[in-house]
């Protein structure tokens, strides 16, 4: 078979047939119109704009058509959003999830995805951590036909567009600033996400027609320097620690408004150290243990008198059925247009293990799990906003929706290691079994 080259190739090359009477006249009139050099440079130049006509036809064709597939707001992007809102149970929901490729975001969407909810993911997929394994969360999302929305909860514009394509019934807030201590260098970021995010959302979900519930992350930091144990939600929240745990506090002041003014369904949720297989490459846990296997010293802090820290360590199983709880028992929002016709319900409540566990036992149990000696420093905690230790009391929860967590921290952290030793390629003589 002849190449793909030879189909340019004289079959023998050097030899032609004499000309016919037909290909001496059309000679004779190619000669006639190109008699004068002008005529030739005339149609030189036709032929220039032509083809030049041709390439930027072409090029407005092949940008329209990656605008229609991709772009934000174009008739495809909708078509995605639609069918990723999809409800395929009897009474189920369509949510809005903010902050999808999240640590939480992303575990609360796939379970709602795989009992027949509709789910549509927003994220701003900032670098406050690793923006690839929010990409590898993205990823594993779409695999379950959760389409996530690039874009920021300020931005007005795209959430009126989102709820002008769907009637989403509630919405999963998760979107947010963490950390305690990034605070201190970047405040800003927490007032721009925490806050004024917070609001942009609200005005949205107060305007829709119908109004979505709206159940949003909250954290135990808003309870501060609250020495009463265990912390209960009708406790003390007026002393934070950190300005995290203040914007966390003046979101609910927020929420509240919104639910006493337009009618909005609230719920707030008070997560206590949320730990497990996917989570953020800045809390402890996940820093340890890349420290641990990298033979790199971890610090240890302690308390005052060289009291150690202790945490409600909580694993994110029991986190994503408190938040699929909570969005079952929201109520409806009873407002329409932004303007309210009757109460609606206000709720917040704590999602923790009810176990504390102290930081130098954490630590111990992954060096069982990585089978690898931790090279301590242990200091003293400084000013930077923590607090010495979290427990929470989880009665409401309970009582509202059957919260009843179910993984201890060494089981959770098995899982934990499991899972980091082989999203990041360790050896299958460190994995655990």
């Amino acid at each position: 078979m002849r190449g793909l080259e030879e189909e340019f190739i004289p079959s023998t090359p050097g030899k032609f047939k004499d000309k016919t009477y037909v290909n001496y006249s059309v000679n004779r009139q190619f000669h006639r119109c190109f008699a004068s050099t002008s005529t030739m440079f005339l149609w030189a130049l036709f032929l220039i704009a032509l083809t030049a006509s041709y390439l930027s036809f072409q090029s407005f064709m092949d940008s329209g058509t990656r605008y229609l597939s991709s772009t934000w707001g174009s008739l495809h992007w909708e078509k995605q959003v639609r069918d990723s809102a999809q409800i395929h149970r009897v009474n189920g929901m369509s949510v809005l999830v903010t902050g999808a490729v999240g640590f939480v975001g992303s575990h609360v969407s796939i379970a709602l995805k795989k009992r027949g909810d509709g789910v549509v993911g927003i994220d701003n997929f900032n670098n406050y951590y690793d923006p690839s394994l929010k990409k590898a969360r993205k990823n594993l999302l779409n695999s379950q036909n959760i389409f996530i929305v690039e874009g920021d909860i300020n931005d007005m514009r795209m959430l009126v567009k989102l709820f002008d394509i769907v009637a989403f019934t509630h919405v999963m807030h998760l979107a947010a600033q963490a950390g305690v201590r990034y605070a201190m260098e970047n405040p800003q970021s927490y007032v721009h996400s925490n806050i004024a995010g917070l609001v942009t959302l609200l005005e949205a979900c107060k305007n829709a027609n119908p109004q979505p519930a709206v159940v949003w992350a909250s954290s135990s930091s808003v309870y501060g320097l609250n020495e009463k144990v265990p912390f209960s939600e009708s406790d003390r929240t007026d002393q934070p620690a950190s300005l995290y745990a203040a914007t966390k506090k003046a979101g609910e002041e927020i929420t509240h408004t919104y639910n006493h003014i337009y009618g909005l369904s609230i719920t707030g949720l008070r997560f206590f150290t949320v730990y497990g297989p996917w989570g953020r490459p800045d809390m402890a846990y996940f820093s340890f243990t890349r420290n641990i296997l990298q033979g790199k010293p971890i610090t240890v802090y302690r308390g005052k008198n060289r009291v150690d820290l202790a945490r409600d360590f909580t694993y994110i199983d029991d986190v994503v059925k408190g938040c699929v709880g909570s969005l079952d028992t929201a109520g409806k929002s009873t407002g329409s247009g932004g303007k309210k016709k009757g109460p609606a319900p206000y709720r917040i409540f704590n999602l923790g293990n009810t176990s504390p566990v102290t930081v130098p036992m954490m630590v111990g149990m992954l060096e069982k799990h990585l089978k690898v000696k931790a090279k301590k420093h242990i200091v003293d905690m400084p000013g930077n906003g923590d607090v010495p230790f979290t427990h929470a009391n989880i009665t409401s929860a309970q009582k509202a929706f059957g919260y009843k967590p179910t993984t201890d921290l060494q089981t959770g952290l098995r899982k934990f290691v499991r899972w980091y030793l082989s999203y990041y390629g360790y050896s299958q003589q460190k994995s655990v079994k």
